[in-house]
């Protein structure tokens, strides 16, 4: 079976963030298991030359990346070189599997799916939800309402992104949606770290995570724990300077480490390492970096509206902390301060180890993505 699975962009320091990676993952673990899978994708903050045709251990088409439209983000990029390339490279596939959000890369390679009659599988990742923006709304009606309808399946992380989702093209209906959730490899899980307690936060830095409730629970935690390090780890798009200046304010900037972005072992070395991950974000669909966490048995501190809060609550793999408008430090920092605890810390260690080998593998999940391709090209062959 050729898959095609095709996402927005790929950088070297992961600055796009989760579905990247998800479809990294899924490329990777759909190739152990004998298919032809392939990601098309930009590539940006690469050096002039070729651009990498693997990624780690996935087969990659990249295309430089342009800047055509600077102030709509990473929703303004494209390439005319993938655009011209893309239609072939989906009429090539057995299954079209795109990781859609309002943009110039997943929404054409989506419409070009439509176009050649190639089986479309859309995921979402909690990216494509009602809005009131104006722009965002013209996007759907010239092409986010159709391929949401006739796509062959919409694969959602939670119930709350299926609602959603089949919001935006309300009063019509949706596309068979079916429940996908992230997984990551299984891994043993690691040691209680010794020395004093280290909180890392791993994500970009950018409002919505709200990195700077990371640094307004450190006073909370510095006060029973003074030796305490806090390590702000992720690429800078667009809150780094006032994160680090809100330190500075609360005089707590000697305790934390600003380190940028992290590859693939230095990710799994600062979990490894970590007393607890803490993600203050509140509107995460199903975040990687705390599945990760988990799969080696770091504890977590998540906001009620994380994707996982619900698991990570019912299992006790860490503290989950109720939502807040403004800013909620103190709260995470007493959740934090909670799981410091070294019984309660071995106790959501173990709960988080065993959450994602029993419910969030990477081989489970692709098992399930596979028998869904199936399933689809087996109800296409039926028409």
């Amino acid at each position: 079976m050729r898959v095609l699975h095709a996402v927005t962009l790929h950088t070297p320091s992961h600055a796009f963030g989760g579905p990247t990676r998800v479809a990294l993952g899924l490329c990777r673990g759909l190739a152990e298991r004998g298919e032809s899978a392939t990601l098309l994708a930009l590539g940006d903050e690469f050096p002039a030359g070729p651009l990498p045709r693997s990624v780690e251990g996935a087969r990659v088409r990249l295309f430089r990346a342009r800047h055509v439209l600077p102030r709509f983000e990473v929703s303004g990029i494209t390439s005319p070189a993938l655009l011209a390339r893309a239609f072939g490279y989906v009429r090539s596939a057995d299954v079209v599997h795109v990781h859609l959000m309002r943009d110039l890369v997943t929404l054409p390679v989506a419409l070009l799916a439509l176009r050649a009659g190639t089986p479309l599988v859309l995921q979402t990742h909690g990216m494509v939800d009602p809005t009131e923006n104006r722009v965002a709304r013209i996007v759907d009606g010239l092409g986010v309402r159709r391929v949401l309808r006739r796509a062959d399946a919409v694969l959602h992380l939670t119930e709350r992104e299926r609602r959603e989702t089949a919001a935006v093209v309300a009063p019509a209906p949706i596309a068979p949606a079916h429940r996908l959730v992230n997984g990551v490899p299984a891994r043993e899980r690691a040691p209680a770290p010794a020395g004093p307690p280290r909180l890392l936060y791993l994500a970009r830095v950018q409002e919505g995570k709200r990195p700077r409730d990371f640094v307004g629970a450190m006073p909370t935690v510095l006060a029973r724990h003074p030796d305490a390090r806090f390590t702000l780890a992720g690429p800078d798009t667009g809150a780094l300077a006032e994160t680090v200046a809100l330190a500075e304010e609360l005089g707590v900037r000697h305790a934390l480490d600003v380190v940028g972005a992290l590859d693939g072992p230095e990710v799994l070395a600062a979990l490894r390492g970590a007393s607890a991950l803490v993600l203050p974000s509140t509107r995460d669909a199903f975040p990687l970096s705390v599945l990760e966490a988990m799969s080696v048995g770091t504890p977590v501190v998540v906001t009620a509206t994380n994707g996982l809060a619900p698991d990570v609550a019912a299992a006790g793999a860490g503290r989950v902390v109720p939502a807040a408008e403004g800013p909620n430090g103190p709260a995470v920092g007493r959740a934090v301060l909670e799981l410091l605890a070294p019984p309660a810390r071995d106790h959501a260690s173990r709960a988080a180890w065993t959450l994602v080998r029993d419910r969030f593998t990477l081989d489970a999940v692709v098992d399930r993505l596979t028998t869904l391709y199936h399933q689809v090209l087996t109800t296409r062959r039926a028409l």
